[in-house]
């Protein structure tokens, strides 16, 4: 198509969160923008049904942002016209006792796409070199640890190669992995927060919990920065897309699903012979009737 910018927002070299946009949006109006993603999300419904038919490969999608970022928006508006039955959304919260019980990525192989479907993870194994990395006492209910003075540059390198080995494993193995940041300005992400104080149907969302963190912004981004980094792999890609417009974030992201998606090679099952004889035999059956 004429306006696709999955390549545009490929990390293919040193990430810069400071050099990064968070307004771009083409040449785009939000009419336009919103109507292409009605048409791209037909074509994406069409190959989720090709890769389910296939059955022999998976899809991940990793979905990472800030509070108010939009990523359950996203969600919706791009993966609501799919077949449900082909797609699992996995949303992680802070880890439970049972799962501080074990390594950190141990809940998260739980939660990947069998062969077939489309895995979404809303946040991810990143929040442990997002999250724990901005509050390391966190690490330390993984009763592995003593002292946060053991979260030192050689604890976050193992944790990066961890990490790196994982996803390269998954895609050695028939997994297919997108990374998505929903990058958004801290201006933009203060009229949100506002939005769901003022607008009465958005208080839900809202919570004080967002505040400390928002306090913590540039830290954050740092971390961002340097997770992108270690991890941008031709077997895991990450992608930035500019996040302030939330219609063009949708539409970014189902352009990088879909391209992704073609270039899996998938296809249709081939039918025997003696299949296809089976089905003349069921026509002639069924035309008889």
């Amino acid at each position: 198509m004429a306006n696709n910018f999955s390549d545009d927002f490929l990390i293919k070299e040193k990430f810069s969160i400071k050099k990064s946009s968070t307004e771009y949006k083409g040449k785009l109006t939000k009419e336009e923008g919103v109507q292409l993603l009605i048409q791209e999300k037909d074509k994406l419904r069409e190959l989720q049904e090709k890769l389910y038919a296939d059955g022999s490969k998976s899809l991940l999608v990793v979905l990472q942002a800030m509070d108010a970022a939009g990523k359950d928006s996203l969600i919706e508006h791009v993966f609501g016209g799919v077949n449900p039955q082909g797609c699992n959304v996995t949303s992680f919260k802070t880890p439970s006792s049972r799962e501080y019980s074990h390594d950190f990525l141990w809940r998260h192989y739980l939660a990947l796409p069998q062969k077939g479907m489309i895995g979404i993870f809303n946040r991810s194994h990143y929040e442990s070199v997002l999250v724990c990395k901005v509050h390391p006492e966190y690490n330390l209910s993984e009763k592995t640890w003593d002292s946060v003075k053991d979260f030192d540059k050689k604890f976050w390198e193992n944790r990066y190669e961890s990490i790196r080995n994982f996803e390269k494993h998954l895609a050695q193995n028939g997994t297919t992995i997108i990374k998505i940041f929903l990058n958004v300005s801290k201006d933009e992400q203060k009229k949100r927060l506002l939005d769901r104080i003022n607008e009465q149907e958005k208080n839900w969302k809202f919570s004080t919990a967002d505040l400390p963190e928002r306090a913590l912004f540039d830290q954050y981004m740092e971390c961002y920065e340097t997770a992108i980094n270690e991890t941008s792999k031709d077997e895991a890609p990450w992608y930035v897309i500019p996040a302030d417009n939330k219609w063009f974030a949708r539409l970014s992201a189902v352009q990088i699903i879909i391209d992704t998606l073609e270039k899996m090679d998938l296809k249709f099952p081939e039918l025997s012979k003696e299949d296809k004889a089976g089905l003349d035999d069921a026509k002639k059956q069924l035309e008889s009737e």
